[in-house]
């Protein structure tokens, strides 16, 4: 079958059964990775029969490349500079011992429990010691996610794979110098190290910074809808990685640049694509757990024995046993902690990174991405069922589980005719409301990154979070006949 249409038709399914059971999974009833894996053994070889995408697909390059394309560059558009400043001493940590020595131990543990190569061990290290967003995705969102805990996570998964990155690229080049990672004319360990660190950063900055500039301008004279200034950003990700791999720089580390570029200068453009492109970028993120479910990661079923178990264990043990003691004396919540160094699922982001020396054509390199695979597998069932229980029982008592399940538990009332309620409220009305014995209640709806980041808070006011106000209106017992002021600057 052509590949367009192949991808084309798995595109169709995904966003047709993404958004049929987006309710369920925003439940946290079931890991979404799961749910779309199952759904690529149904259509693979082994059910249906309908797609086989296997090492030697031409789709599998393009959905593998578009998708860490993608994933870093969520990354860095996601990251929030603002919440990294005054928890510095948190990020070194982390990304520092807390990502490096994990991945030694894991090449350590794969050269000799594996018997690999020193470099293979080393390239499976590093990617095996990435924390998939993915995975982490509902338990980030979730009301029981503590906030300091949140946002160490979200440094992580936004990060760490930059960090690692590197270390694999540069292992391929010197493993195997005859090889190309673009796929074209080999160039010296040196030229390459030159593309991966500074040309790729350095276009992405460029590109990310003339989009703003342009979009800037365009936006001062003539105005840019809402909608398309998220496309706008998507379409910048894919500028970037265009620029970077034209000159023989990391189109990766491009899209991770540009990203970054956008979180810091334009908050705006950063708000617009987390409400509509962050959705798009996740059905490419879905899609290939779809077509790597067809086939590809149920040869990790295949290797299955004692070291290999073993390995798993050590592969998803390492990184709580390293960054826990690592956590102290940063005056951590000890319930923060606990879920900062426990809650480090493996995904899609380490099946990508073991993709890239396949793609490379190193010998041998199909069976580090067959072993990532049986360490995702595994961690899909302990993570994934941690992560289940989590936000099944870290809800408080008597607040529905879900945004839907709140909207479904408030009763029937009659509504004011909306066109008749003033879209703004000044403060002297709002006194004279109260004044006359009217319950008023000022909601802070702001983002959370604007909520956690800023000091500023109305006194009095309620946090309703936008994406979940339902939910908070009923953890706050905010009356039903009140008065609404919200606040959302």
């Amino acid at each position: 079958m052509d590949p367009f249409v192949i991808i084309l038709g798995l595109m169709g399914i995904v966003v047709v059964v993404a958004s049929l059971i987006s309710g369920a999974l925003e439940r946290g009833a079931v890991p979404v990775v799961a749910v779309f894996l199952a759904l690529g053994f149904l259509l693979g070889p082994s059910a249906l029969g309908l797609v086989n995408i296997d090492f030697r697909s031409p789709e599998l390059r393009v959905l593998a490349t578009l998708a860490l394309m993608l994933v870093l560059f969520s990354d860095g558009v996601t990251l929030n500079l603002k919440d990294l400043k005054p928890r510095r001493p948190l990020m070194l940590r982390i990304l520092g011992p807390g990502t490096l020595v994990p991945a030694a131990l894991i090449a350590i543990a794969a050269y000799f429990l594996l018997k690999l190569p020193a470099p293979a061990a080393i390239i499976l290290g590093a990617a095996l010691a990435s924390t998939d967003p993915v995975m982490l995705r509902n338990a980030l969102r979730s009301r029981a996610m503590p906030n300091d805990a949140r946002i160490a996570l979200r440094m992580e998964t936004g990060l760490n794979d930059i960090v690692l990155l590197p270390i694999i690229v540069i292992t391929m080049l010197i493993w195997a110098p005859h090889l190309s990672v673009h796929g074209g004319e080999p160039r010296s360990v040196l030229q390459s190290v030159i593309g991966l660190l500074l040309l790729g950063p350095l276009l992405g900055i460029v590109v990310g910074w003339a989009g703003i500039s342009a979009l800037g301008w365009v936006r001062r004279r003539a105005g840019v809808r809402r909608d398309y200034e998220s496309l706008y950003a998507l379409g910048l990700a894919f500028a970037a990685y265009a620029a970077a791999e034209a000159v023989g720089g990391s189109g990766f580390v491009a899209a991770f640049a540009a990203g970054i570029v956008i979180d810091a200068q334009d908050t705006e453009l950063c708000d617009c694509f987390l409400e509509y492109g962050e959705a798009t970028a996740e059905m490419f993120l879905l899609l290939t757990f779809v077509a790597l479910g067809t086939t590809l990661i149920w040869k990790g079923l295949g290797i299955f024995d004692w070291n290999t178990l073993l390995f798993a264990a050590i592969a998803l043990g390492v990184r709580s046993a390293v960054l826990y003691p690592m956590l102290g004396g940063l005056g951590l919540p000890e319930r923060d902690r606990r879920l900062i160094a426990l809650l480090a699922p493996r995904g899609l982001s380490t099946l990508l990174l073991a993709l890239l020396p396949v793609f490379m054509g190193i010998p041998g390199a199909e069976l580090l991405f067959v072993i990532a695979c049986f360490v995702v597998l595994v961690s899909l069932v302990v993570h994934g069922g941690a992560m289940t229980w989590f936000l099944r029982s870290g809800t408080p008592s008597g607040v529905p589980a879900s945004p839907i399940d709140a909207a479904a538990s408030i009763p029937p009332k009659t509504i004011t005719d909306v066109s008749t309620v003033p879209e703004r409220i000044t403060l002297e009305e709002l006194d004279a409301l109260r004044a006359s014995g009217e319950s008023v209640v000022i909601a802070d709806a702001r983002k959370d990154d604007a909520y956690y980041s800023e000091g500023g808070k109305a006194a009095g006011a309620v946090r309703l979070d936008p994406f979940d106000p339902v939910l908070d209106a009923r953890t706050h017992a905010v009356p039903h006949e009140a008065t609404i002021a919200v606040y959302c600057a």
